[in-house]
Parts: structure tokens; sequence; C-alpha cells
């Protein structure tokens, strides 16, 4: 594959945060593509050695990238006008072997969205705009008519229902035949709507309910990421391209230790008390110490004995709570074949966005007893049979029902974490580090690793929102195997219809 076959025209996204990030990023693709050291500036500004993300010499680059990074609300008239002018200027329609990327809002699709709508006496699901903000994804498929378009959504998308329909049904239906879902006269082509782990796709006029919609899952661990993510990825072919695409190969599984356990280690910071290096580590120690007293005499515990009783005497002094551009040191480990050296870049004198949270006492000793559970068990803690020493239970009236037993929850240093979410933005309880002496929850940058977003990937705005950002992303290295498949179907067309076409361009 080409280093660089696609150019990505124009991005959408509402998060003023979010936008930033995507613009840092379309100026770091801009001055790499310009070349010799155009990149200088942009380095100076990840390693804290200037406040300005550009000079004189890139001034134009970084306004090119605010025209690439649109904020963006789709659905309204003027924002939809804005990224339809965009899409004109640069010609694209069913000439040019362009590619539409994109996954509409899944909230109102999601298993968490789904239960706290249903707890909403007045809630009707046919009324929820969010159900149809495909929609508005579909409306440039119709209009424009990109060779290929990729789109990607929460597992909950199979079986939502608006109604008795199920809305994935309607989707696959609208998306193959777009003319039809917006009402208007048909074009002559239609869409293919393949899975990309399978031979399995749906064609216009076929029928939605013979599908096993399964089929359209893509289960990430299998493909070399580190994450267990399970999304569903629609990719399609416009019908005049007769050549059906490549399936994502499956790869040797990663473990989220493999990526995670080369940063630097960070203590957690004390929330609600005076906090310092020594203030938490006899904090710490003291959590160990409780815990490996109480469960010494227990005989099925004692490996969960071994594990507490050893950290509380080895909780280090000095260890530091990160920062958004940590200086690196020459006692870092080097990691610069992880992942075939995807992370890595020897530019940057700092660790980027690993800065550790703060946490109340008693949730430290949560995370203290989870992650020396997992350590001396192989497994996460669960539930309050698990959770079953003095100071652990937390204060939530359902936490013996079962409702709330993955509260807390270990990301295992020996097996693919499980799925980076939003909700990593709310608190670090699903996300604990799996090295007791930490005793904290992952930073933005391990969430990126296992994400696996390049070291050089800046996420702008407060922790918050690049927890937010992170969550809600589809894994880079999966969407650059997503998008060497999109890149040979598209050689493969070119090649056999001798079309003299442009290279291909694409949208985010």
């Amino acid at each position: 594959m080409e280093s660089d076959p696609f150019r990505i025209i124009v991005s959408a996204e509402m998060n003023s945060a979010a936008r930033d990030t995507l613009r840092l990023r379309a100026f770091y693709r801009l001055l790499k593509r310009r070349g010799s050291d155009a990149l200088d500036s942009y380095y100076r500004y990840c390693n804290d050695q200037s406040k300005h993300w550009y000079d004189s010499s890139n001034e134009d680059l970084w306004h090119e990238a605010g025209e690439e990074a649109r904020q963006l609300e789709l659905g309204t008239p003027e924002h939809n006008k804005e990224l339809d002018d965009r899409i004109e200027k640069y010609g694209l329609g069913p000439d040019a072997p362009w590619v539409l990327i994109g996954g509409p809002p899944c909230q109102a699709y999601s298993l968490v969205g789904r239960s706290r709508n249903r707890g909403k006496a007045t809630y009707k699901a046919e009324e929820d705009h969010r159900h149809f903000l495909y929609k508005e994804y579909l409306r440039i498929i119709q209009k424009y008519r990109p060779a290929v378009f990729v789109m990607e959504n929460v597992k909950g998308i199979l079986t939502a229902r608006v109604g008795e329909n199920k809305i994935f049904q309607t989707i696959l239906q609208d998306l193959a035949d777009p003319d039809r879902a917006t009402g208007m006269p048909f074009a002559g082509n239609g869409y293919r709507i393949h899975s990309i782990t399978c031979a399995t796709n749906f064609s216009r006029g076929d029928d939605p309910s013979t599908v096993d919609v399964d089929d359209f899952i893509i289960r990430a661990e299998n493909h070399g990421i580190p994450q267990a993510r399970h999304r569903v990825i629609l990719l399609g072919v416009r019908e005049d391209i007769v050549q059906a695409p490549g399936l994502i190969p499956v790869a040797q599984r990663t473990s989220a230790g493999t990526v995670i356990g080369s940063l630097p280690r960070l203590r957690s910071k004390l929330s609600k008390q005076l906090d310092s290096s020594e203030h938490w580590a006899i904090e710490v120690r003291a959590h160990f110490a409780r815990m490996a007293t109480e469960v010494k005499s227990a005989r099925e515990l004692a490996p969960l004995w071994e594990v507490l009783n050893e950290a509380a005497h080895e909780v280090p002094l000095g260890l530091g709570t990160g920062s958004l551009q940590l200086k690196k040191h020459a006692f870092d480990k080097d990691d610069s074949a992880t992942l075939g050296g995807w992370y890595h870049d020897p530019k940057l004198s700092v660790w980027l966005n690993h800065e550790a949270r703060g946490h109340m006492t008693s949730d430290l000793r949560r995370y203290a007893y989870a992650s020396a559970f997992a350590q001396a068990f192989g497994r996460s803690p669960k539930g309050h049979d698990d959770f079953s020493l003095e100071g652990l239970r937390p204060n939530h009236e359902n936490w013996e029902t079962g409702k709330f037993s993955d509260r807390f929850r270990v990301q295992l240093h020996d097996r693919p974490a499980t799925t980076v979410t939003s909700h990593i933005s709310k608190d670090g309880h699903y996300f604990i580090h799996p090295d007791p002496l930490q005793c904290r929850s992952l930073t933005v940058r391990e969430a990126a690793r296992l994400q696996t977003f390049p070291d050089n990937y800046f996420f702008q705005g407060n922790r918050t929102e690049q927890f937010h950002q992170v969550g809600n992303a589809v894994p880079p290295l999966l969407a650059k195997k997503i998008g060497e498949i999109v890149f040979s179907l598209l050689q493969r067309s070119r090649a056999e219809s001798k079309s003299p076409l442009p290279s291909a361009a694409g949208y985010v």
C-alpha cells in the first residue's frame, strides 16, 4: 500500500475540544506531507518548547487544517451547507474514487442508553431523533455517491427497535438503496453492504431478515488490537464497482500489559485530603497491610495474602503523578518495537497526556485490592462476594443485587483490555491499572494506547474531554487495516476499468 494514499477533505465534529484535536492532527499530516523540517514546529509544541502550534513558515497549513477539521452539527441547514460546499469544492461525486467514513451518534443504540431510556416513563423510541441521525449520513451518500462508505456503530444497533421494527434492518435497506430511502428518483446505482470478516453481504432488494447480522461485528482483539472492542462495521460498495472487498486479516492477540507496561509508572493523586508522594505511600501501604492481615488466616486466599503482604512493603516513594507533557528519561523502558513500532516516535522528548487522576482513599483501597486480586488469581474481582473485605463495599443500594458486579474492574496484564468507552471520562472504576503498586485508574495515554493511538497524537481539551475523545474513537490501527482493504478495492477497480481516476480522497 502507498504510504499516503488518502487525503482527508473534511471532518465534521460538533464538540469543540474534539475539533481542536482533529485540527491539530490535520496540521500534523499537512506538515508531514510538506516534508523536510516542516514538522519541527509541531514537535516544539508537543515537547513543551513552544506555546504555539505554528510559526510564520507554516501558518498557511494551520489555516488549511482549520478548513479541513470543521466544528459542525449535522442536520442543521447552515452546517449541512458548509459540509456540502466543502465536498463540492473538491468535486467529489460518482466520478471520483472517494470514501465516506462515519459513525452516527450511538446513544440511542447502546445497551446502557436503552436501559436508561426504559427508565423514563414518557420515553418513546419513535420520537427519539437520535435513532434517525444515520439519515444525515445517508443524505450525503445519496447526494454525492461515494465509491465506498464505511459506517461504524455499537453492537447494540443490531437489536435496537423503533416500535415493532428492527432499526438495523431498516438501516441496511436504506444504505443499500439511498434513493428509495430519501424519496428520490432512482439514479442507477445502489450499494452492496459487506462484512469485512466474512463473505456476508446485503444488496438492494434483499430480505434483511435472512441476514445473520452478527456477521457485521468486528472483534478488534482478533486483529491485533489490544482491546476486546466489538463494533458493527459496514462497508458499502457502489454497485457499479463489481469487485468485492477483501477481508481483514486475523492477527495474534496483543495484551494490555504489552502496550501500557512500558509507560512510566505513576501514582494516583489523593483527592479530598493533603496530597504528596509521602502521604500517598503511607495511605496505600496502610490499605495493603490491613487487607493482608484480614485475609492471612483464609487458606483459599493465600495467593492474595502473598500479593497484599508484598505490596505493603514495596509501595514506592517518589512516584510522580504525570502531566500533560511528561518529560522522558533515559531510564524509561524502550518499547520502540511494540506493535511493530506503531506507537513510537523518536522525535518526542515527552509522554503526552500521561497524568494520573486523583482518587479518594476509599477508592484507593478498592483499587489496591482489585489489582492485587487480579495479580493473585488472574481475573478481576467481581461483585460483593469477591469484595467482601472491610471497607470495600461501595455505598450503593444495588451492590448485592449483582446489577453492578463489574463496578470495579482491573485491566489484566496478560489479556486484551475490555472495551475502552467514553464512560472512562466519569471515573476510573472500570479501568484499574494492573500494577498494584501504582494503585490508580488508567491515564489518557494508557487508554489511547489500548485504542492504538500513536504516541504523537496529542489530545486537546481538559482531561474529561480527552477521555471522551479516546473512548468514542475507532482504534486507528484497526482503521488503517480497513483503509488497506478499501484502497486495494479501489486500485483493483481502477486497473480493471483502465480509468485514469485521481488518487482516492477521504471524508471523515
